[in-house]
This record gives structure tokens, sequence and C-alpha cells, in this order.
């Protein structure tokens, strides 16, 4: 960065470029704001972490135009199945090979280097979206007008600053961002340390499958996530008694993996032991600092939902910045970030819990109950997506705080491409409208029967003639008759809109 004497100033900064902050990144840029990305490490981390995202997280990456490019660098995957120490199957949570009405398959598996490589390179299309790495952020100081960051950079030692309306902490469990809010953690009882193991394999081993397998060995728990490409991974449980340094030498690894690989079959990509937590941070946003992914909650792995939380986190903050900042709401929207999310959040962590207990054979019962019992057969695991918690959703309207569905437009298009970041309010006719909205307010987009059939299916399925979606794409309220139409009006015009939905050109 130049010398100047003025700071330089942006509308958000974001401490750290991992998958959730690259993300918001992105949305910012849709939405025209000037944002700085600080990020501590000179490139991307080289060693994958988390293995899987929904459908969900793939139509966030779709709404930043980058959905086309991930895609080729992914897997479907067709699920989980729980084992027991004699193989039999406890839980199936066999995923669906089709597409959900998110428009995208329920479960992908990735490479997470890959998968940041393409979100920070979509950042190089936003001349207001500026990338600094090897930078140290050290000090937050904020004041009725914005926030003080001060940072090193680590590359030649010099103190910089810039000022910034807000600041979103998405740098990991141990958040310098938390820690200047001063936010405690909930927590939710699970701290275990397991052994990850990456390998690359040697040669095709076809018999280890394509589903992910937990083994449920009161022995020694473990995984096996078939990953991109020659990938595998194992995590398995390290013993109380045992050092978390001898457990990962070369030797006790091979010795771990030696029921279903040697090392003629795999070359070990990395071996290592980590802690797995459930936590939850008491306050995500303290004036002008809000937190998102990791710094917010962290999950045990079993559900697969740690980073699409975080990707969640993006997409439903994103818009209420651009509204606070660039379109003057009130800044109390932003307090419907935590409370929305916060609900949703802790009812993954609760259910992946559920399922560590499982897997770990000490709860089997209790986690055999979230899923549908079946004479002689092992019991189907369907996992629903928890809805929003309290804050901008119309609650006693149907469907409120649920996702919508994603529409084929008969014009060729999806109607998330073309509503793209911003608000959509479906109705079966236009007609309906015309004399209560004769003019869309501006960053509103209107999707009839005419654009799309499924558009009149969908509505009439659910009893309602109208529903109004936000940018992150769930209800915030629907209708059933004139009178609640009328309502539902009344939150568009209130409501202060997101415009600039259109994704800007690559350079």
């Amino acid at each position: 960065m130049q010398d100047k004497s003025v700071p330089e100033d942006y509308d958000v900064v974001i401490v750290g470029r991992g998958p959730v902050g690259a993300t918001l990144a992105n949305l910012l840029g849709l939405c025209g704001l000037r944002t700085l990305v600080l990020e501590r490490e000179a490139r991307t981390y080289h060693l994958p972490r988390a293995v899987h995202f929904d459908d969900e997280c793939m139509r966030v990456f779709q709404t930043i135009g980058l959905a086309e490019a991930i895609l080729p660098q992914t897997i479907h995957s067709p699920g989980m199945l729980f084992l027991d120490a004699d193989g039999k199957m406890l839980l199936d949570w066999s995923r669906p090979q089709t597409p959900t009405p998110m428009g995208w398959n329920l479960s992908y598996r990735f490479h997470q280097p890959d998968l940041e490589d393409v979100l920070i390179g979509g950042l190089a299309r936003f001349a207001h979206v500026t990338l600094q790495s090897r930078c140290d952020v050290f000090a937050l100081d904020q004041d009725e007008t914005g926030v003080r960051v001060r940072y090193e950079d680590l590359s030649n030692g010099k103190l910089s600053e810039v000022r910034a309306g807000y600041v979103v902490g998405c740098d990991g469990a141990r958040s310098l961002v938390r820690r200047f809010i001063g936010s405690g953690m909930d927590d939710l009882g699970f701290h275990e340390r397991w052994l990850v193991i990456d390998v690359l394999l040697k040669r095709a081993r076809e018999d280890l499958g394509d589903y992910s397998i937990q083994h449920c060995n009161p022995a020694r728990p473990a995984t096996y996530v078939r990953g991109t490409g020659t990938r595998r991974r194992w995590e398995i449980t390290v013993l109380p008694h045992e050092d978390s340094q001898d457990v990962a030498q070369p030797a006790k690894v091979w010795e771990l993996l030696s029921h279903w690989v040697t090392p003629d079959d795999a070359a070990l990509e990395r071996a290592a032991v980590y802690t797995f937590h459930s936590a939850i941070a008491q306050a995500w946003r303290g004036g002008r600092l809000l937190l998102a992914g990791d710094s917010a909650h962290q999950t045990p792995p079993f559900l697969g939902q740690g980073m699409c939380a975080g990707i969640r986190d993006a997409a439903n903050l994103a818009w209420k910045l651009a509204a606070v900042i660039r379109d003057g709401a009130a800044p109390d929207l932003l307090d419907t970030y935590q409370s929305e999310r916060q609900p949703h959040v802790r009812e993954f962590i609760e259910l992946a819990i559920r399922l560590g207990g499982i897997i770990n054979t000490r709860a089997i019962e209790a986690g055999l109950a979230v899923g549908e019992a079946r004479e002689n057969a092992p019991t189907k695991l369907e996992v629903k997506k928890p809805l929003l918690g309290p804050g901008l959703a119309l609650g006693d309207s149907p469907l409120a705080g649920h996702l919508a569905p994603q529409f084929d437009l008969k014009n060729g298009r999806r109607s998330d491409d073309q509503v793209g970041y911003g608000h959509v309010l479906l109705v079966e006719s236009p007609a309906a409208l015309a004399s209560r909205l004769p003019l869309s307010p501006a960053g509103l987009e209107i999707l009839t029967a005419d654009d799309a059939e499924g558009v009149g299916s969908w509505l009439r399925e659910h009893g309602i003639i109208a529903a109004l979606v936000r940018p992150d794409r769930y209800v915030r309220g629907t209708a059933r008759d004139n009178s609640e139409l009328e309502r539902l009006i009344a939150a568009i015009t209130s409501l202060t809109q997101v415009s600039s939905n259109q994704v800007p050109s690559a350079a």
C-alpha cells in the first residue's frame, strides 16, 4: 500500500481470506462496497481442510458468478454410511444424485485449496475490492464514525492503518476480532482429539468406495472420506492416553491405516492431530465489529457443515451491510444477523454432536433418534435444514424463514441468475400487483408464472399467492390472500433495497 498522510477509507475490512472471507468479499463486491481483505498468510494454505459443501453453498457460489468455475473441481457425494465394529450398517445417510429445489446437488466433495483459488481469483473482477496478504492485524479501535484498523506488513515490518465503516472477522477459531468484541463462547460440550490423515492413492482402490464411512468402533472410531481425484482421508480418534505428536508419526499412522491401505497403495500427504470443538460465540456483533465462520462458531465435522455454516453467514450478512452502508438502513438491521443465524447454526452443531455420539458408540440410541427407523433395515437419516431464527421474517406467514427454490425460466436462464443478489417477489399473476405496486422498487425483481411455470405451481402447492424472497434466498414473508398481500407490499416498500444485482464481467 502506498504511503498516505490520511488513512485510506473502506466500507468494510475483512480479516481473513479463507473460503468465508473470500465469499463475503465477492458478495460485497457485487454490492459495490469498497472492501479490503487482510490476510496474514502469503498464499492459500496448500493442504485440504474442509472437504464437503452442500446445495445451498453452491447456490451462493452461483450468486457470485463462480459456480461454473468451481463445479469441474468437485464430485458428487453419494452420502454417508454408519457401520458398527462388525460392519453392520447402523445408519444410512444416502444423498440423492439429482438436483434439489436449490438447483444443485445436495452434496459435493472438493479440495479446499482449489476452491479458495477460484474464490480469490473472483475478486479481480471488482476494482473496489482489494486483497492484501502478509498483513497481521493487531488493533481495532472503533468510534461513532468507523473503525481504525492497524496492521503489520509481515514482509517488511511496516505498520499501516486504514479506516473502515465495519470490520468482519473471518479469522478462525482464535479470532482477534472476537477478542476485540469481548465475546465469550458458549461451550456445547464436544471436545475430542482426532488424527486427520490425507493420502494420495498410487493405484486404483475402487473397493474403498465413494460413500463416506463412519466406523462406529468402540475401540477406535474412525471416518473414511473419498476426496476428489486420488485423494482419500481418514479421521481416527486419538485415545486419551496417546500423545498427539507420537500418534502422528508415519510408523504409527500406517499402523492405524493398515486395515484399509499400505504404503504400497498410497502416499501420505498430511497427518496431524486436531481437536474438534463445539462452541458458539455469545456476541457476533460489537458495534462496528462482526464475526463470521469459525470465529463465530465451531462444529464437529460429522455433518460436513462447518464451512457451509460460514458461507451462509456471508450470504446473510453482506446484503445487510450494503443496506446500512450504501442505502441508509438503520444499523440495527445488523442485529438480525446473529438473531437469524445463531439458532440455525446451533441446530446443526447439536445434530453433529449427536451423530458423533453414534460414531463413538456412547449414545447410539439418542443418535439414532435423529433418523427414521425401518423394520429389518438400517435407520434412514434425513437431515432437514433448520429455519432462520427471529429477525426480518414475517414469522406468522407460511414458509417464512425457509429457503425458496430456484426456478428454470422460460427464457432459458435460472431465476438466481436473473435476480442476482437482490430481493424478488414471486407472484402467479402480475395483474394482482398492478394497482398495489404500479412501479417495481429499485432492487426488487418480480417473477411470475409467465416467467417460469414452476412459480405458479410452487405458490399453489403452499396455498399462497405471493412470496417475498431475500438476497440470501430465504423467504421473508408470504401472502395467502389480498389482505396479506397488502402487508407484504408494505414490507417491500419499507425495506431499503439492495441494488447492483448483476455480476460484473471479469477483467
